[in-house]
């Protein structure tokens, strides 16, 4: 993969533009002038904040998930942007398919991710990969895929982005161990036993990160975490004996690898995404950013502590969903999915999240995975057996 040159800008297609992942994407394109340019944006529903990016950046390609805001859109952008508009849920599928572009960013929310990310590799296109789901359903059929065709697949998480970094050029043999880190959310030192009466709106207040609503509270239930394990164990190739999360409330450290020789590495930055995204984007060359350094004599101390399993009993679950393998993973997340939104509405408290979601794992069918299809089946039917599990729970 060439890097960006000063004459010709590598051409980026930002699917998720409007999300938080998005609009970080767009501030490193900004800040790198000329050095990036996006030629396609995709969207789901904002579609007032997508025409400001269309009017802004003049893509070749604009998509909107909804085609009802289709005429809304136009409107917003006028005759100011005279691109071409992709419409449907299969809208950023086609911009990875069909797009003139040398790098994807797939900052898709949910399992809507998984086939852009597949359609990216199947072009042996780059893909930055910031949509967790898409390595959480179908890790194995992904990375064995990427393998097969020489796409690089540069993960976009600030953890998994600092062990990219870390393990360049290095056999996996020579791994003991790798640590991903985690902020612990906002539960990290309340009392367990008042954890019945956490609110929504309490679990959405992440001490570090600013996110999204899911992604916040799996990060209060360190489910993310556990998902970010998965992805660790495809995109490394490293067991899942040998993956292991610390709880790091500064988030300044994002993941070590421990080698096999006794010593131990470490990739730090501030908790900024548009670090990992430029880094993802731009390799395999390091651009200066503008950004903020990290000054560890004002940062004073980094703590590092061992999630408790009483806490945080969604880390466990990721972890079986990985032992056993197979649909569990797709289940695990779209469970979570179902069971999330229920907290965030009032239908079940905090710690029915992991009861929930044990039951759901519990009922899954035994069924092989023969594809993206069976794993988008797995998908739905655990959205539905979840529903099922919320109304006994209710």
């Amino acid at each position: 993969m060439s890097a960006p040159s000063s004459h010709s800008p590598r051409r980026v297609a930002v699917l998720g533009s409007t999300g938080s992942i998005g609009t970080s994407t767009l501030d490193v394109i900004e800040r790198l002038e000329g050095r990036l340019t996006p030629v396609a944006l995709s969207a789901g529903r904002n579609v007032t904040l997508l025409a400001e990016q269309v009017r802004r950046w003049q893509p070749a390609i604009a998509a909107l998930a909804d085609p009802g805001l289709a005429e809304e859109f136009r409107a917003l952008v006028g005759t100011e942007w005279s691109g071409e508009l992709l419409l449907g849920e299969d809208a950023a599928e086609r911009i990875c398919r069909d797009a003139d572009v040398d790098i994807v960013l797939n900052g898709c929310v949910g399992a809507a991710g998984l086939r852009p990310s597949w359609a990216t590799i199947q072009r042996k296109l780059p893909l930055a990969l910031a949509n967790k789901e898409s390595l959480v359903i179908a890790g194995e059929l992904l990375t064995r895929e990427a393998m097969a065709r020489s796409a690089p697949i540069l993960p976009v998480d600030s953890e998994h982005n600092g062990l990219f970094q870390l393990l360049e050029g290095s056999d996996g043999e020579e791994v003991s161990r790798l640590i991903l880190t985690a902020s612990g959310g906002p539960f990290r030192e309340r009392d367990v036993a008042t954890f019945d009466a956490i609110r929504p709106e309490e679990a959405l207040r992440h001490p570090t990160w600013s996110m999204g609503a899911r992604i916040t509270v799996d990060s209060a239930t360190l489910l993310n975490k556990g998902f970010e394990v998965l992805e660790a164990r495809w995109l490394f190739g490293i067991p899942p004996a040998r993956i292991d999360v610390w709880i790091h409330p500064e988030s300044i450290v994002h993941g070590f690898v421990e080698w096999r020789d006794g010593s131990t590495t470490a990739q730090l930055s501030l908790p900024d995404m548009r670090v990992p995204i430029q880094n993802a984007l731009c390799y395999p060359e390091r651009l200066e950013s503008g950004l903020p350094r990290c000054d560890l004599t004002q940062q004073g101390a980094l703590r590092f502590f061992a999630p408790e399993p009483e806490r945080f009993p969604c880390l466990g679950l990721a972890y079986r969903a990985l032992e056993e393998g197979g649909t569990a993973p797709a289940v695990l997340n779209a469970g979570d999915e179902v069971l999330v939104e229920a907290f965030l509405a009032g239908e079940i408290r905090f710690p029915q999240i992991a009861e929930c979601l044990a039951e759901v794992l519990d009922a899954r069918p035994d069924e092989p995975v023969d594809g993206l299809d069976s794993l988008l089946a797995a998908d739905a039917w655990a959205r539905r057996e979840a529903r099922s599990v919320l109304g006994r729970c209710r």
